[in-house]
């Protein structure tokens, strides 16, 4: 469908089926369509007597999950990691461009406002990860947490669930890797610097922006730019590497901001930068679109015909090596622009490892203690 015709479409949905703005105050998605696998779609619409104003707000609800399984693993070629956890499904900070916003189709909900309020909580999680550390076929590579939703969105604040996972690591010596927005994370400096001083934790911050106002907009919910930017001079102080994620660069919206970014993040006292280029996969292909029709209207065109020229003519293309960082000139560009201002900057000279030979792994019920 040409660029022209999928957002016209766009735009008559969201006339219809567009959420009012008092109801969704604080939130990041535009609409709250049923999730691709319900077998009926529900649309609210006003019945003569003005009742989809008497609609109460979005309200964030938590419902405790209770996993099988804690740690979920991976083959993909291009990413660092062959395992991760999330403490949690959904997430609060409401960031429009959040690749995880589809996974929340499989629980039957909306991808759209269903994401960002309606959440879950793993809790029993450090109980099933020391269970799982344990079994003696496991042998320890960093776990990744926070690439799929924040670790430490709001509602850790309460549950703790990240708090008991890091505990657990630290105890057995088990590396660890976080992506978070939140400054909440320092709350928890007094595990991860001593596991970084063992060589056990390493942190990255993504910084989307350093415009507060596009920040609201893009990520409503989580840190400002500037707070996470302090939140790299603590970590940094406390002993722990930290990075940035200057995830996703939008074309034509945060793009021009690559290099100012990285300075203030190398200013920071940042040692590593990396970047994802803006993904739209499935739900978030419209609920992107819809975003920028309320947003940034005068820009739909050009961002979305930059992204199609770096993701061969289409919305995303899922293929390993491409889909973090795009293909074709513009896409090209961007990584030059990163890799030169990295350079200036001095990021990424070396790369940390962290060290799976220190782990102690968990008793098991039954097992023999050493005597020695």
């Amino acid at each position: 469908m040409p660029l022209t015709d999928e957002n016209e479409r766009v735009a008559e949905r969201l006339a219809t089926d567009g959420v009012d703005r008092d109801r969704r105050r604080g939130r990041g998605a535009v609409t709250n369509l049923s999730g691709r696998y319900e077998p009926v779609a529900r649309v609210a619409e006003d019945d003569g007597w003005d009742s989809l104003a008497e609609l109460p707000a979005f309200k964030t609800s938590v419902t405790i999950e209770k996993p099988r399984t804690i740690i979920t693993t991976n083959q993909s070629p291009d990413i660092p990691f062959d395992r991760s956890i999330n403490p949690y499904r959904g997430c609060e900070h409401g960031c429009i461009y959040c690749f995880a916003r589809p996974t929340h189709a499989y629980m039957g909900m909306s991808p759209g406002l269903d994401f960002e309020s309606k959440l879950f909580a793993k809790e029993g999680a450090a109980e099933l990860l020391e269970r799982e550390l344990s079994a003696p076929n496991y042998t320890p590579r960093m776990i990744a947490i926070g690439t799929n939703t924040d670790p430490y969105q709001p509602i850790e604040r309460e549950k703790k669930i990240m708090r008991s996972l890091l505990e657990v690591l630290a105890k057995h010596k088990h590396p660890v890797g976080i992506v978070t927005k939140s400054a909440l994370i320092t709350r928890d400096i007094d595990l991860l610097a001593p596991m970084a001083a063992q060589g056990l934790a390493k942190v990255h911050l993504s910084i989307t922006t350093l415009d507060p106002t596009l920040a609201r907009q893009m990520e409503p919910r989580a840190a400002t730019p500037s707070k996470r930017l302090e939140t790299v001079r603590r970590l940094i102080d406390a002993g722990i590497p930290t990075g940035v994620m200057v995830a996703p660069v939008i074309p034509s919206l945060n793009d021009h901001e690559i290099e100012r970014i990285l300075e203030a993040a190398a200013s920071a006292g940042a040692l590593e930068a990396n970047y994802i280029f803006l993904r739209l996969p499935l739900e978030i292909r419209d609920l992107f679109r819809e975003w920028l029709l309320e947003h940034h209207p005068g820009k739909l065109r050009h961002v979305l015909s930059l992204v199609q020229t770096a993701r061969g003519g289409k919305d995303y293309v899922a293929r390993f090596g491409e889909r973090m960082t795009g293909e074709g000139p513009y896409a090209e560009l961007v990584a030059q622009r990163f890799k030169l201002a990295t350079e200036r900057l001095g990021l990424n000279r070396q790369r940390l490892r962290l060290r799976n030979d220190l782990f102690e792994r968990p008793q098991r019920v039954g097992d023999q203690m050493n005597l020695f």
